[in-house]
């Protein structure tokens, strides 16, 4: 779920970002997919969300509205399009952690094994630099600041779940798990904030952050504090 500057989602697999190995007719298609994101986002980020029209986005890929409507259902399911396939790669890598990891550790090490590839994923759809200023512009929109906020609660609770089911129990019964992802995700939340906050749009760059802040979660709450 590594926070790259958006928000989580959680109920449905994020589609592929890379072409299918497919036919020509899925090739093309996910050509269209991946064009209509990097035009909506240049266009949100450069002119405002709320500005932006449907029209405007599929005539700067040369298809009709119809078309655009194939792909995604509004304009908010194109802004969080690449942030729903970062979440879906961290589902997978933490549904394949080993049963003996504690928690946080398999949560730990989820976020940092999807890195390993997903930098390459993002890019084969949008920049790093434009996947920043999407989520700069998510930020400074109130509507997509909600939506941020609903997809991530959404999200939080799927994780909770896994973590209840890879432990053996109920969730509902149980408020560990939902304590220990509420402890991980408010460390992404300002992970990737402060990386959001930076000139250093590099995956080594979030990588980086999201390792020291992680590496920190236990010191905090349990260990004394220097200075003190």
């Amino acid at each position: 779920m590594a926070s790259t500057g958006g928000g989580p989602s959680a109920a449905r697999p994020a589609q592929p970002a890379t072409a299918p190995s497919g036919g020509l007719r899925e090739r093309k298609k996910q050509r269209t997919r991946d064009a209509l994101i990097r035009s909506a986002l240049e266009l949100f980020t450069a002119h405002g969300y709320e500005e932006t029209t449907i029209d405007e986005i599929a005539e700067a890929v040369d298809v009709s509205q119809r078309t655009f409507f194939r792909y995604f259902a509004s304009k908010e399911e194109v802004v969080f399009a690449v942030q729903e396939m970062v979440e879906a790669r961290f589902i997978e890598e933490l549904e394949r952690r080993p049963s003996a990891e504690a928690p946080l550790e398999a949560l730990h090490n989820a976020v940092m094994s999807s890195w390993d590839d997903i930098g390459g994923a993002i890019q084969s759809v949008i920049p790093l630099e434009l996947h920043m200023r999407t989520y700069r512009m998510i930020e400074s929109t109130p509507a997509l600041v909600a939506a941020h906020w609903r997809r991530y609660a959404d999200l939080e609770e799927q994780i909770a779940r896994l973590v209840a089911g890879r432990e053996g129990l109920d969730v509902a019964a149980d408020p560990r798990p939902r304590v220990v992802v509420a402890a991980f995700s408010g460390v992404m939340r300002v992970a990737g904030k402060v990386w959001g906050e930076g000139e250093d749009v590099s995956v080594e760059s979030i990588r980086e952050i999201t390792e020291e802040y992680l590496a920190k979660i236990v010191p905090a709450v349990c260990g004394a504090w220097p200075g003190r």
